[in-house]
C-alpha cells in the first residue's frame, strides 16, 4: 500500500503567540475542529499562489484553465496578482459549514459543522458528510438541510406486526 504524503506543513515556529491568536479566532470564526484543518487550507492557498507563479510566464491560455478553476469553486480572481493576494478566509469561506451557516440552516458554524458530520446536509440532491468540502457556485443553491424521516409510523408498523 502506498503512503500518501501530509498535506499540510506545520508552522517551524511552534509559539507565536501572533499566529496563535489568529489560528483561535479562526477556530471559533469558521467551526474548525483543530488547528490541522487551517494548515491543511494555507497548504492549498499555497499551492495555487505556486500554481500561478509558475504560470506567470506561461501563455494566457496556460493562466486562464486556472483563474477559470478558481472562479468555479467560488474566488474572485481574474489575474496572477489576485491568485497571489488570495487569504485563508477566502478558501474557508467555500467550506460547506460555512455556507450552511451563512444560509440559515444552522445558528453558528459550529452546529453547521455538525449538521455535515451527522450527514443532514444534502448537496444537489446527494448526502455530503466532509466538512472541508469545498463548495462551487452552481452548488451553493442546491444545499440543503435533510428532513427527518416520521417515526412513529415505523413504531406502529412493528407494533402492529407483532400482535
Amino acid at each position: 500500500m502506498i503512503r500518501k504524503k501530509k498535506l499540510f506543513t506545520r508552522p517551524k515556529k511552534l509559539y507565536q503567540a501572533a499566529r496563535i491568536k489568529e489560528e483561535n479566532i479562526l477556530l471559533e470564526k469558521y467551526g474548525l475542529k483543530n488547528k490541522k484543518e487551517i494548515w491543511k487550507t494555507l497548504a492549498k492557498i499555497n499551492y495555487y499562489r505556486s500554481r500561478a507563479k509558475a504560470l506567470s510566464k506561461a501563455p494566457i491560455d496556460e493562466q486562464k484553465k486556472l483563474f477559470e478553476k478558481l472562479q468555479y469553486i467560488g474566488l474572485k480572481v481574474n489575474s496572477i496578482a489576485d491568485v497571489l493576494a488570495l487569504k485563508i478566509d477566502d478558501l474557508l469561506r467555500r467550506r460547506l459549514p460555512s455556507i450552511v451557516a451563512k444560509k440559515g440552516l444552522a445558528k453558528t458554524p459550529q452546529q453547521a459543522r455538525q449538521m455535515v458530520v451527522h450527514k443532514k446536509v444534502q448537496v444537489s440532491g446527494k448526502v455530503v458528510n466532509v466538512p472541508s468540502y469545498i463548495v462551487s457556485i452552481e452548488e451553493e443553491n442546491s444545499i440543503m438541510a435533510q428532513t427527518p424521516k416520521p417515526q412513529s409510523d415505523n413504531k406502529n408498523q412493528i407494533e402492529g406486526a407483532a400482535q
